[in-house]
């Protein structure tokens, strides 16, 4: 019998392509999400009937949903669909499994809602192939791993700057020092991500940069070959080889739309990867370190001792179940569970830390 929680994932994605489509100026990709609504609706009723009940039992939108809906309105539109169609991905593995002991027929969002996008433009013949790109170019470049992206940071800082805490206050009783080590630990973290980040994202940049000069490069030397690599290109698409030798050559005739096409279709490089700024991922990185790392420094600018480190423990704690709440967006699991497993994990490193420092704080003095 069907999972419940699977027909409850089905309708919150019905209702939440529903706010897109409410929200979605362009009225193409407006049908789409649209359509995708219906998709998935069907499929919670279809599973429902599994378990012989009728629409009447559709769940409402779950706190999940809600959430996500609010962080649309916040935040825009894009980032929910980002997240959304990453959280597709995660849960495609469970809906084929379910069809398996059903014994149903796949479908095309089992494994992608990209693909029941690619094939829903491609059905209406009237629909350009541009509003393809644009819309995956939309897809890649927002949403889910922005948002993933501040959640895991924001945990790095919290855990690790609260490790550090509790070590040195372990070993100190909680003195003045932790302040000045936490604030140590939260500039030293936040500037090795910070780094971390700018290296990866510029060497990334100048690895397409060069594979691209390169590519410019042979299609000077060898505009033949470049040339025969583009038919054989289209011809792997379904083309017939003489409209895809026709093609090519007509596409040869522009050097530079030749090149952009080739840099595409050959190397797989998409323009908006080239855009990122180095510097601009550097700061947001060492910001969310930052705004995770100074949760349990916090206490120690106001107090010391055992109240500072009872007031540390409590506000990473709280810190710890938001940051576990929060991964519930892309994981749909239970709030709680991801939640309090965050804490535990958490609290399990600082009092290994704090256990450690107080041992050595005691033999020091001993």
């Amino acid at each position: 019998m069907t999972d419940f929680s699977q027909i409850r994932t089905e309708a919150d994605a019905a209702f939440l392509y529903g706010i897109l489509a409410e929200h979605e100026k362009d009225a193409v990709v407006a049908a789409i999400f649209r359509e995708m609504s219906e998709v998935e609706k069907g499929h919670a009723l279809a599973f429902l009937a599994a378990r012989g009940q009728g629409p009447e039992a559709m769940p409402p939108p779950s706190g999940r949903a809600r959430t996500l809906a609010w962080v649309g309105r916040v935040l825009g539109y894009d980032y929910l669909l980002g997240v959304l169609l990453d959280t597709e991905k995660g849960v495609s593995r469970s809906i084929l499994s379910a069809r398996s002991r059903q014994r149903s027929e796949a479908s095309l969002s089992d494994t992608s809602h990209v693909a029941i996008l690619r094939n829903l433009l491609a059905r209406d013949a009237k629909i350009p192939a541009s509003q393809l790109a644009r819309f995956e170019k939309r897809h890649r470049s927002v949403g889910g791993n922005a948002l993933r992206a501040a959640v895991l940071g924001g945990n790095d800082g919290l855990v690790s700057n609260f490790s550090l805490v509790m070590g040195i206050a372990g070993a100190t009783g909680g003195g003045r020092e932790v302040l000045l080590t936490g604030i140590a630990g939260l500039l030293a973290g936040a500037l090795s991500m910070a780094l971390g980040e700018w290296i990866s994202v510029r060497s990334s940049q100048e690895l397409l940069e060069n594979q691209m000069r390169l590519e410019a490069e042979e299609l000077r030397v060898s505009p033949a070959d470049e040339e025969r690599e583009l038919a054989l290109i289209y011809r792997s698409k379904g083309i017939p080889e003489e409209q895809a030798r026709r093609m090519a050559h007509d596409l040869l005739a522009d050097p530079a739309r030749a090149h952009a096409t080739l840099v595409s279709e050959e190397l797989g490089i998409r323009p908006e990867e080239l855009e990122g700024s180095a510097c601009e991922a550097a700061y947001t990185s060492f910001l969310l370190f930052a705004l995770g790392a100074v949760i349990p420094v916090a206490p120690y600018f106001f107090t010391t001792g055992t109240t500072a480190i009872a007031l540390s423990a409590g506000l990473s704690a709280a810190g710890l179940f938001g940051i576990g709440a929060a991964i519930t967006l892309f994981t749909g699991r239970s709030v709680w569970s991801s939640g309090l497993r965050q804490v535990l994990f958490g609290m399990l490193a600082a009092a290994v830390t704090f256990a450690i420092g107080k041992w050595i704080g005691v033999a020091v003095a001993g």
